[in-house]
């Protein structure tokens, strides 16, 4: 194995910062990526950054992306580079994604373009869902041009090595709604003097849960998931007069997502008019669906095939959301899983650590594309 981009990811692990921090991550990169003598690097907002192998000659503009950012995770390992910063780990595995571009780019460095450009995308924030929003929205990104993007993430219990493909939608669509109801508080001995929400909310919950259930509504897979409810003050002597309800949305579609949206919206409307209620609603998180393009992920499967490396053919998208959705928007892209063994615990979970074995495996994936489209 490559023992210079091993120990890379082995400082990456041990020195992990949260979205939008991750400033010594970038200049780590910056260090060992122009040692490889990039044709220009271009800083994007704050953190992330793009590296640029350039021909000259005029020809196709091709994008690979990994993440910067880790996790507000307290590691809990014994390895020799368990993360020093106290309560953030790198608990996603992409450390081993920056392993792995990085290990893209020595291969670029010795086989450089003959025509277009290969651009390396190091995007912050992926797991608070603007990382990718900023990079499209950036004029310096945009004046790229790219006539191709390509990204993977490791997926635990997965064989080692193994290539997860998904023609169409690869991962959900996703957003969280908030909802803020306002009434009006009273003595709790009185509370036809009040506005409480709490029938209002009962109401809502019912309404949204029949929504939900109505598959004959919608195309594909598509959840509702109440997250919290909160109402009124602790006090006894008090009938509440506001509330607040967190829902994810989630479909594998876009198209669904817009209808459950917009329905959900008719629905709280509708109950808060009859209820008396003031209301307003605010959206974070948000995730459009990963959509693969056809010839991309053609391209995907010819490299796993140049590579001998298994293949599974995923049935249904993966109900997880990737913001590399905001790419697949505007782009011709292709995104692919990689198996990072059948007993890896799971992303997120404190005792995550991305295997070593396949930074090579992933790295060989992104190559064999790039030599298909002619560089």
């Amino acid at each position: 194995m490559n023992k210079e981009i091993i120990n890379l990811r082995h400082d990456l692990h041990k020195h992990p910062e949260v979205s939008n921090n991750e400033f010594e991550t970038s200049k780590r990169i910056s260090e060992f990526i122009n040692a490889l003598n990039p044709d220009e690097e271009i800083p994007l907002g704050k953190t992330s950054k793009v590296f640029i192998f350039d021909s000259k000659e005029e020809g196709k503009t091709v994008v690979f992306r990994c993440e910067l950012d880790a996790l507000p995770i307290n590691e809990n390992s014994s390895l020799d580079y368990t993360s020093v910063n106290k309560d953030v780990a790198h608990s996603c595995g992409h450390d081993g994604h920056m392993a792995i571009l990085s290990a893209l780019a020595q291969k670029i460095s010795k086989n450089r373009p003959k025509k277009g450009k290969v651009i390396l995308l190091f995007q912050a924030a992926e797991e608070v869902e603007q990382g990718a929003r900023d990079v499209v929205e950036n004029e310096e990104f945009q004046s790229l041009k790219p006539d191709y993007m390509f990204g993977l993430h490791n997926v635990p219990g997965k064989d080692l090595h193994q290539i997860l493909l998904k023609k169409g939608s690869f991962a959900a669509a996703s957003k969280g709604m908030t909802i803020s109801l306002h009434g009006a508080t009273s003595h709790a001995a009185e509370p036809e003097k009040g506005i409480n929400p709490a029938i209002g909310i009962s109401k809502i919950v019912n309404l949204l849960n029949g929504l939900i259930r109505n598959k004959d509504l919608f195309s594909a897979l598509t959840l509702l998931t109440f997250i919290y409810i909160r109402m009124g003050e602790v006090s006894f002597g008090t009938s509440a007069g506001n509330a607040k309800i967190g829902i994810t949305l989630r479909s594998f579609r876009n198209a669904d997502m817009d209808l459950l949206t917009e329905k959900a919206e008719e629905i709280i409307e509708s109950v808060c008019k009859k209820e008396k209620l003031k209301y307003n609603i605010e959206y974070n998180e948000v995730f459009p669906s990963l959509v693969n393009d056809d010839y991309c992920n053609s391209l995907i499967m010819n490299a796993a095939a140049e590579n001998d490396y298994k293949i599974e053919h995923l049935n249904t998208a993966f109900k997880w959301s990737e913001d590399f959705g905001y790419y697949t928007e505007k782009y011709p892209c292709g995104f692919f899983g990689l198996g990072s063994g059948k007993k890896q615990p799971a992303l997120h979970n404190s005792n995550y650590n991305f295997p070593d074995e396949i930074i090579e495996t992933g790295a060989n994936m992104f190559f064999k594309i790039y030599k298909q489209l002619n560089f």
